[in-house]
């Protein structure tokens, strides 16, 4: 039951069990529930590419980046309290980043427009918080403090009214980088 890939797409295999064991499912496309391919997903290989994993089915939940490599116990790794149920494949983008960030939700109170990674909204801006984005070009990835740590999200071009709606902290994003190692 595995999705065949051709090597200019990215592939990833998840496992059920740890270290690379038990039935596999491969993937080179986004897949929103990978309970009707495995019980369980305790660890994976991505082979080329970049994904989105999530801890819930359609996308939902604790979610983490992950380039090519070997997760032998993505579980521990990742910090979830499930196991992975689905995931979305992260295209590779050539050309401009563009990004306009809001402090507030719905696109409101002070704006910033950014086309490189910033490591801190708050040095760099001045601004508290970033609780709406409006991604222009390019696909990136938010985290919910300073220094790309803590609870990441994946935006790609398109409208980002609040992040809380979306499951992040009250807290908002505070830094924020480009994804371009494909």
């Amino acid at each position: 039951m595995s999705k065949r890939a051709n090597t200019t797409m990215g592939r990833i295999t998840f496992f059920e069990e740890r270290n690379f064991q038990g039935r596999s499912y491969e993937c080179i496309s986004d897949c929103s529930d990978m309970s009707s391919y495995l019980s369980r997903c305790q660890s994976c290989r991505v082979e080329n590419g970049c994904f989105m994993v999530y801890e819930r089915p359609n996308f939902i939940g604790n979610q983490y980046f992950m380039r090519r490599g070997e997760y032998a116990d993505s579980m521990s790794m990742m910090d979830m309290r499930d196991c992975i149920r689905s995931c979305r494949a992260i295209p590779k983008h050539r050309g401009q980043f563009r990004m306009k960030i809001f402090e507030k939700e719905n696109f409101s109170g002070q704006s910033h427009e950014l086309q490189d990674d910033c490591d801190n909204i708050m040095d760099r801006f001045r601004m508290n918080d970033c609780m709406s984005c409006q991604v222009m070009e390019g696909h990136w990835l938010m985290f919910e403090h300073p220094q790309f740590r803590g609870k990441m999200m994946y935006v790609r071009p398109g409208e980002y009214r609040s992040f809380k709606e979306l499951g992040l902290s009250s807290m908002g994003i505070m830094s924020m980088r480009r994804i371009m190692d494909i």
